[in-house]
């Protein structure tokens, strides 16, 4: 057996040689939030004052509060980093010079974070698999291969000679997660900013089960172990299997492959739509497959094999799907659309608890809001980039109060929906995703297949959604009119 110590670092005075977790220090970061929104609430207050617009200042109050927060996040880990994760397609909806510390504090995160020294890694194992840890492993690479929010990998031999994948829990993670769910309680106010009629602390709860969630690692590797079940043989997908699992560890099959994230920069044109494709294909059909919602679906999980299939890792986000409600919702919404009238949408969203039953919204507004996404339903060919991306997040974000956008609310069983679908949606835009988008979508919903089955029968085939939108509510006004 051979362990090997490579890459070993001299234990500093600020970490210890492991990943910060000084509660006084992250809770200031987090703390300093509200602090901040509340004196440029004060500073707008001054320029409407001086004759500046309200829109213009609150769209200035809004980029800023928006850039505040990734930097703030980008730069902490646990729970306010996953956070920071979700929150990075809103990224597109921020100005260049507003985008750059948030690009560069997300980078910090995924790439910087400080390795955990050998000796504490050895300690983890050693309480997870007991003081003579080493014989369950030929080899044992003490530098880490990859790092993520609460955890880090290393690459390893097993006793039978397979390579394997160490996932390694930082000591203190839990602590720290409990820590910042604490303070994003207290700043969840904040995000009135954005969407100022949802019940946002009912939101940062469903989403901090959901990250709660991930420092189980019984839990996870249970996941893994479904997702390897219902994917073995799959000539489109490997997700390795675990080998075991301990206290904060999990030894699961090594993957060799190219992560998305280099794809995304690097990878051939014909190649990011090929698995753009196979992405979406992957978290849609998870549920069907396993019943459980892929909830993390970040280009850094996602590996590129030499046999071209598309390697899937890190499974700590996975919850059951669907709710019994989640059909009937796809159905409402999506037959408004395509076959229905505006008041029929109306309905679907007061119905569904989109909207608060005594708020009159602008259900127009809301159409044009959902047609980027309509129009990937209507062609059997498909374009979706970060330009198509920043479109839909700039309309959503437009601080408008007249914007449908801020109108809207989001159940809560939803949220860890939400999460896989920004995810979903950022990931395909940023790898340039062209094919069949339409038939991806489509095999996995019975509910969105009949709606668009209807729709063909009724047009003979894809046409231009707005105009059959006008054609019907002018045939609406006349039919009332003549009533």
């Amino acid at each position: 057996m051979t362990v090997r110590r490579i890459g070993v670092r001299r234990r500093t005075a600020d970490t210890g040689g492991n990943p910060p977790a000084r509660k006084l220090v992250r809770n200031a970061k987090l703390a300093a939030l509200p602090v901040a929104f509340a004196g440029r609430q004060m500073a707008g207050a001054g320029k409407r004052a001086l004759g500046r617009s309200s829109a213009e200042v609150d769209r200035e109050i809004q980029l800023r509060t928006a850039q505040h927060i990734f930097e703030v996040l980008g730069e902490l880990k646990g729970c306010a980093a996953k956070l920071g994760q979700v929150l990075g397609v809103y990224e597109l909806a921020l100005p260049p010079e507003l985008a750059e510390p948030y690009r560069n504090a997300l980078s910090r995160l995924q790439n910087a974070m400080p390795p955990m020294l050998p000796a504490t890694v050895h300690g983890v194992l050693a309480e997870a698999f007991g003081p003579d840890w080493r014989g369950n492993f030929r080899e044992f690479d003490d530098r880490r291969t990859a790092s993520a929010t609460i955890g880090q990998v290393h690459r390893a031999v097993w006793h039978d000679g397979r390579a394997v994948a160490v996932k390694i829990m930082y000591p203190g993670a839990r602590a720290a997660v409990d820590s910042d769910l604490d303070q994003l309680r207290r700043i969840a106010p904040l995000a009135s900013v954005f969407v100022p009629n949802t019940d946002v602390r009912a939101m940062v709860n469903q989403l901090a089960l959901s990250v709660r969630s991930e420092l189980d690692y019984a839990a996870e590797a249970e996941s893994q172990r479904g997702f390897a079940l219902a994917y073995a043989d799959d000539p489109d997908f490997r997700v390795p299997r675990v080998l075991a699992q301990r206290g904060d560890v999990i030894v699961s099959e090594w993957l060799d492959g190219i992560p998305l994230t280099r794809m995304i920069t690097a990878g051939a044109e014909v190649e990011r739509a090929r698995l753009g494709i196979l992405s979406l294909r992957f978290v849609w059909g998870a549920a069907t497959r396993t019943g459980r919602l892929y909830g993390d679906p970040h280009p850094g999980n996602f590996l590129a094999l030499p046999d071209g299939r598309l390697g899937v890792v890190d499974f700590g986000a996975c919850l059951p799907w669907p709710p019994p409600s989640f059909g009937p919702l796809l159905y409402d919404v999506a037959d408004a659309v395509f076959n229905g009238t505006p008041a029929e949408l109306r309905a679907a969203a007061h119905r569904h608890g989109f909207v608060p039953p005594h708020l009159n919204f602008d259900v127009e507004a809301l159409l044009e809001h959902i047609h980027p996404y309509a129009e990937l339903l209507r062609h059997d060919i498909a374009h979706v980039d970060n330009a198509w991306l920043r479109r839909i997040v700039l309309a959503a974000m437009d601080p408008r109060l007249d914007n449908v956008g801020r109108q809207l609310t989001m159940p809560t069983d939803y949220v860890p929906f939400w999460r896989s679908f920004i995810g979903m949606v950022g990931l395909a835009a940023q790898l340039g995703t062209t094919g069949p988008i339409r038939d991806e979508i489509l095999r996995w919903s019975p509910e969105l297949t009949a709606v668009l089955a209807r729709y063909r029968e009724r047009t003979g085939g894809p046409a231009d959604l707005r105009a059959a939108r006008l054609r019907r509510a002018a045939a609406t006004d006349r039919d009332a009119a003549v009533g």
